[in-house]
């Protein structure tokens, strides 16, 4: 680990961070919790063993991260957003729910993929692939799978619109998604956007 800075408020406990990575104010940090390069973790978060933090990721103050949470590089987490990995939690010490957790089927991982931003506030239910360089919106509930690309907004979380890979809003005319900041072009079928065609002008 070289390049890596830990503000001495912090609880670091995990050896398993890229170079370049910081590490904010009141923050604490777990055993088998695994964070990638280049990465900034604000004021006051908690990451739990088995999250998994890809590069260049950024979380604003005021996260957590539990278990079964993978964020793909470059993601962008904003302030509060709620994570969540148990779809019918009870405390493992109440007994008449015990065996439930003496096995792992509880667990349902969530995976954010590359390049997605999570709006202040959001709440991801927990088994769900939000897709890449999908945008939720602030406050946004988000119940189901996110598609790529897909900008959704509300509770339960619904597709308003597609966003480009710079975060713009894409403008639709008949089969094609235009960005209007770098002009990159997406193909368009009236549900979903291609993005592995995606082209700048």
């Amino acid at each position: 680990m070289t390049n890596i800075y830990i503000h001495p408020t912090s609880i670091v406990e995990t050896r398993q961070i890229g170079d370049g990575t910081r590490i904010w104010a009141f923050s604490h940090v777990m055993q088998g919790a695994l964070i990638g390069r280049n990465c900034n973790i604000g004021d006051h978060c908690f990451i739990e063993s088995g999250a998994l933090i890809g590069d260049n990721v950024t979380i604003k103050n005021g996260n957590m991260l539990w278990e079964g949470v993978t964020l793909g590089d470059g993601v962008f987490v904003g302030p509060q957003v709620i994570f969540t990995n148990d779809l019918r939690p009870r405390s493992p010490r109440l007994p008449l729910a015990s065996d439930r957790y003496l096995d792992r089927a509880w667990l349902l991982p969530t995976v954010v993929e590359e390049g997605v931003s999570l709006g202040a506030g959001a709440i991801v239910l927990p088994g769900l692939t939000i897709g890449q360089y999908a945008m939720l919106g602030a406050g946004a509930v988000v119940t189901r799978d996110v598609r790529p690309h897909a900008l959704v907004l509300g509770n339960p979380a619904r597709i308003a619109g597609w966003v480009c890979y710079c975060g713009e809003r894409l403008a639709l005319e008949s089969n094609v998604g235009t960005c209007l900041r770098c002009g990159r072009e997406f193909p368009y079928d009236g549900k979903s956007i291609a993005v592995e065609s995606a082209v700048i002008n």
